[in-house]
């Protein structure tokens, strides 16, 4: 009898230990997407942003609207790629956004060069304000991408231990894929000095 009961408590501890692992999991889980929730809230603030930049240009950029239409074009991608993500938190979804932000990025660094060469335009104060807000909503966002980025560190460390990971791929906990940006790229480049 003792050695049922032996048997019977192994078994018990077997079981809480596992529910333990995989509500750890999903703890983690969670937590990795109420990171991408803060980074959604400033990409969502930089989308509303840049419209008002753009109309604010427009004015003094009228023979520049191909530029114009493309930024904001690149704004409507990086939009859908980010309701996708929202609704499945997922590699493909994120690949895509990453690349919808990066060819964004691309167009927003193409338009303040653009920019640059309109002197009236640069003096706009709204325009100058507008700037500020986009620098700082970027600040925010690469605070944001970190803490993500931290989240996702943490769930895939959690996930691939043992014996979590016997729990996690029997339950289907994929692992997540960190934020990488172009910016992360280039800082990555060698840089070559030539004389």
């Amino acid at each position: 009898m003792t050695f049922f009961y032996v048997v019977l408590c192994l078994l018990v501890a077997l079981i809480v230990w596992g529910v333990a692992i995989y509500n750890g999991l999903v703890e983690f889980a969670n937590q990795i997407r109420n990171a991408f929730a803060q980074i959604d809230v400033q990409l969502q603030r930089r989308y509303d942003l840049i419209p008002n930049l753009v109309e604010t240009a427009k004015a003094y950029m009228k023979h520049e609207r191909e530029t114009l239409e493309a930024v904001i074009a690149a704004r409507n991608q990086a939009m859908q790629a980010a309701k996708q993500v929202k609704n499945a938190l997922s590699p493909e979804t994120m690949g895509a956004l990453q690349g919808a932000e990066s060819a964004l990025g691309g167009m927003m660094s193409r338009f303040f060069a653009l920019a640059e060469s309109y002197p009236d335009l640069k003096a706009n104060q709204n325009m100058a304000q507008l700037q500020e807000e986009l620098a700082s909503t970027e600040n925010r966002i690469a605070f944001a991408r970190q803490a993500y980025n931290d989240a996702v560190m943490r769930y895939n460390i959690r996930r691939e231990v043992f014996p979590n990971s016997l729990i996690a791929s029997n339950f289907g906990f994929l692992a997540a894929e960190v934020w990488h940006s172009e910016e992360d790229a280039a800082i990555r480049k060698n840089v070559r000095v030539n004389f």
